[in-house]
This record gives C-alpha cells, structure tokens and sequence, in this order.
C-alpha cells in the first residue's frame, strides 16, 4: 500500500541475502505508487486497490501467464521480514522432495519476542506452532505456492478483496489432489497484530465465509459450515457494531454473486476431515 517503506526495504534485503539462487522479485503497488527498491527488483504499480487476492494475482501474472516462468511463487507480506537466509532453500528443497505438495505454508512469529499466534497456526490443534503438520489451508502473508497448482485450479478470488480468500485456493489446490503444508521451520517475522484493525474487517470475514461455503462446498454441508460460524461468532461476544457488521456481511454474501460454484467432492471433504479440519469448522 506504499506506506511502509521502512519495512518494504527490510524485507527485501532478507530474501536479497537468501542462500542458493537469487529470487526475483516483483513488488506490487495495489493503488499507491512503490517506493524506491533495490536494483534489480521489478515493480507494477496499479491504478487503485484491487484487494489483497488481485494484487497478488497481478503480481502472479508478473512472472509470465499464470506464473508460468517460474516453478514456485513466494508470497510476502510487505511488514514481514524473513527471519533465516536458508528459507528459499527449504522451499525449494521441500517441494523437489513432495511431488504432490502444492502450498507451503510458513510460521509467522513476532521479531521481538518470538511469540507465533495461535491464529497463525493453519490447524485447530494451534497449541504448539513449532509443530510443523500437514494443514488445510494456508497464510496469506507468508506462503509458497507450486506454479502448477495455479494452472490447474486458477488464482486467488480476485472478488473476496480481503479474508479467506488462501482457504478458497487451499479447497480447490485439495480437490485437485495436492497437499499443504505447515512448515515452522520457514519463518517470517512479523509484528503482532489483531485482524480486526482493518475496518472492512467483521463485514469482509462475514460475507466471503458465506461465499466460500457457496463456491467450495457439496450442498448439504453450507448450512452446517455456516451454522457453526454464526455459533463461534456469537459465543465470542463481538461488540454491537461489531455484530451489526458481520450480520450485514452474511446477509451480503447471500445476496450477491460469489463468483462460479465448483463443489469439492466428498472423497475431499474425507481428506479434510483425516487431516484434522472436516469442512464444516
């Protein structure tokens, strides 16, 4: 978003200093003009905020069509800072050794006291995030993803703009056979934060679940999924505002398009469900 030129600047110096190949790199201004990077690193600059899933499938488009000049896209938050120089090497290592591991999905850990958030762990068993697993979704801020995934099954919802929007990819890369991971040893640090700190946030999260319930899920299983959203959400006591939002963005997620209906099929929801998360949680 062009205000973070301090921290842009450090993350690109920690992948610059990444052991083996150099990585290429390609910042996006989704909206805001780039500021000054290091030679050698190209930029796009898009006339208005496309959301986080369009930039970051413009910035996929940067490395030809579908990503298809490379084998592997490393997707870094720009406030993230890459705690080790053997990340790239780990990445590259982890996906020559698995054929069929689509998406790795780094640990996200605060640079000042180490401290990984439990929401940051992609498991419902989150209480020990030096645990690395196979997962059932992703983070969005610290990931790799195999280009061949992306050819298979598309990109981001450009239509989400922001929340969810990794665990429709993740569904869909399932789906089409391919496995994720959770990697603890592949650390980006970043500074502790709370979602909520993004105003669209109760509304966002509200109607793109809606939507990803619509668009992923075999029909007798989005009433349950979203029944047991609207629980959670309820037993979290939110604020009235808070509430008021949410419920204005699941009204909104029924009532406008969700973009094309690709159910999974129920050999995947048995996937998911082996893995520790069946898709209605």
């Amino acid at each position: 978003m062009g205000n973070r030129p301090d921290e842009l600047r450090a993350l690109l110096d920690s992948v610059a200093k990444q052991d083996g190949d150099p990585v290429e790199v390609v910042v996006v201004g989704n909206g805001s003009p780039v500021p000054d990077v290091p030679e050698g690193v190209r930029t796009v600059e898009l006339p208005e905020n496309l959301g986080i899933p369009g930039g970051r499938n413009v910035g996929i488009e940067a490395f030809g069509p579908g990503g298809t000049d490379v084998d592997i896209l490393l997707f870094l938050d720009d406030d993230g800072l890459l705690a080790r120089q053997d990340t790239a090497e780990l990445c590259r290592r982890a996906f020559a050794d698995d054929d069929k591991l689509g998406i790795v999905s780094f640990r996200i850990a605060d640079p000042d006291t180490g401290v990984t958030q439990r929401r940051h762990v992609p498991r419902l068993r989150a209480s020990d995030p030096m645990r690395s697993s196979r997962v059932t979704t992703f983070l969005g801020g610290a990931n790799a993803v195999r280009t061949q995934v992306l050819a298979e099954v598309g990109g981001l919802p450009d239509e989400f703009f922001y929340a969810h929007e990794e665990t429709d990819l993740a569904w869909r890369a399932l789906d089409a056979g391919w496995m994720i991971d959770y990697r603890a040893d592949m650390v980006l640090y970043h500074p502790t934060t709370a979602p909520s700190r993004h105003a669209v946030y109760h509304r966002m999260v509200a109607r793109n679940r809606v939507w990803l319930a619509r668009r992923n899920l075999p029909a007798p299983l989005i009433p349950v999924y979203l029944g047991v959203w609207m629980f959670l959400t309820l037993a979290r006591r939110p604020s009235r505002p808070a509430l008021k939002a949410w419920f204005g963005g699941f009204r909104e997620g029924w009532t406008t398009p969700c973009g094309p209906r690709r159910p999974m099929r129920w050999r995947t929801v048995w996937r998911l469900t082996r893995l520790g998360r069946p898709p209605v949680i």
